[in-house]
């Protein structure tokens, strides 16, 4: 096995790298979940994720993966036979449709090519043609991170008034929130989905589910059987920060850091720093004279780029490669793209100095594998970034030869 100095770079589109603050404030003492200090820390979590979703509707924490959150988003709000619209993105679309077929809800799942996000109209149309409101909820991936596209979700909104449709709104934000902009009050959103190892960069472990006022009394009619993810025994004790069963305490000691890590950027600084690297990550790819999976460019990712291979090449045989000889992962293609693509990730704590190091590493893996491809992407995404520096930058000053 090789040994390798220096940091991992870990460039998968998640779980992220977790800050050296974020574990720093882990590492502390378990503590009574009962007590006064703990739901100090419970409120403050409970209301700081309101923050980052950009609502004033409760936020429900789960000791959980992002697919506990799915999960409880479908058991709180539809019941067996209940018809939904979803379209398909990608492979984590796939997947939730797969699980909402399990508790016997009928999919009506428009397909797609994955190399896009959500087309509104289709969605228009299906909404508009469903004269008995036999649609209960539209339900669309934010950010499909299996492709790198994401979809308009204040769009999906907009379609679904124009349809005078009362479809729930329910979203996947497991990979775009905190990382991408997201709004779930100004874009109506009912169920908001997402987990602690994306933007929020923790440890996997936490799942979130933002509600709306409709949403929560669609839970108190619908047929679904909860127990572990019921919203009602969630919130009676959330309110004085405590929970029903033991929390992840360690995670939300991480999770208030986080928070604060983001708000101190500021959500929209945090946005903008996620776009300016996916440009330069962009830039770096059609250099080198590859495709990006992603061909709408307005669903480009921010949070991660997906590269297609040259035909006759291996994206997995090539990963491996990258890794053995530069310590560094990137991710893979996910069914449909298995081995076709490999993602970059550039999410949660990356800043240009991580990037430019990751996209070196890939072009050295290219010239290790033989992969051809078009040397100096590593200098055009560079050049893209000291085109639009860090908003702090002081880009007026100029280094001064003695």
């Amino acid at each position: 096995m090789t040994r390798h100095q220096g940091r991992h770079f870990l460039q998968i589109p998640g779980p992220s790298p977790v800050p050296d603050r974020v574990l720093r404030a882990m590492d502390m003492p378990v503590i009574d979940h009962r007590s006064a200090e703990f739901a100090e820390l419970g409120k403050a979590v409970l209301e700081g994720s309101k923050t980052i979703f950009k609502t004033t509707s409760p936020v429900i924490i789960y000791p959980s993966s992002g697919t506990g959150a799915w999960e409880a988003a479908i058991v709180n709000t539809l019941s067996p036979g209940d018809k939904v619209l979803m379209v398909e993105t990608g492979h984590f679309a796939t997947l939730w449709r797969q699980m909402a077929a399990r508790w016997g809800i009928e999919v009506d799942f428009v397909p797609g090519d994955w190399r896009r996000g959500v087309d509104t109209n289709v969605i228009e149309e299906k909404l508009t043609a469903d004269k008995s409101h036999q649609l209960k909820a539209v339900m669309v991936v934010h950010n499909e991170t299996s492709t790198g596209a994401t979809s308009g979700i204040g769009e999906v909104r907009a379609a679904i008034d124009s349809a005078k449709h009362p479809a729930l709104l329910m979203v996947d934000t497991i990979s775009g929130l905190g990382s991408a902009d997201f709004r779930f009050d100004e874009w109506g959103v009912d169920v908001a989905v997402s987990c602690s190892q994306k933007g929020f960069m923790l440890p996997p472990g936490l799942g979130f589910n933002a509600i709306s006022d409709k949403a929560r009394a669609t839970a108190k009619t619908n047929k679904l059987p909860r127990s572990f993810w019921d919203w009602e025994e969630m919130l009676k004790p959330n309110a004085n920060g405590f929970f029903p069963y033991t929390p992840a305490t360690n995670l939300l000691y991480g999770l208030r850091e986080a928070i604060a890590m983001l708000l101190e950027e500021g959500l929209d600084a945090v946005f903008a720093r996620h776009q300016r690297l996916a440009a330069a990550a962009r830039a770096a790819v059609n250099h080198w004279g590859l495709e990006v999976l992603c061909q709408e460019p307005k669903d480009f990712s921010p949070v991660l780029t997906a590269v297609l291979m040259p035909p006759g090449y291996d994206a997995d045989a090539y990963r491996k490669l990258v890794l053995e000889n530069y310590n560094m992962s990137l991710g893979s293609g996910l069914s449909k793209v298995a081995g076709k693509v490999f993602r970059i990730g550039h999410l949660g704590e990356c800043n240009e100095l991580t990037l430019v190091g990751a996209l070196s590493g890939v072009e050295m893996g290219f010239v290790a594998a033989g992969v051809p491809h078009r040397a100096g992407g590593v200098d055009a995404a560079m050049k893209v970034l000291e085109e639009h520096p860090q908003g702090n930058a002081v880009s007026h000053l100029k280094v001064v030869k003695t």
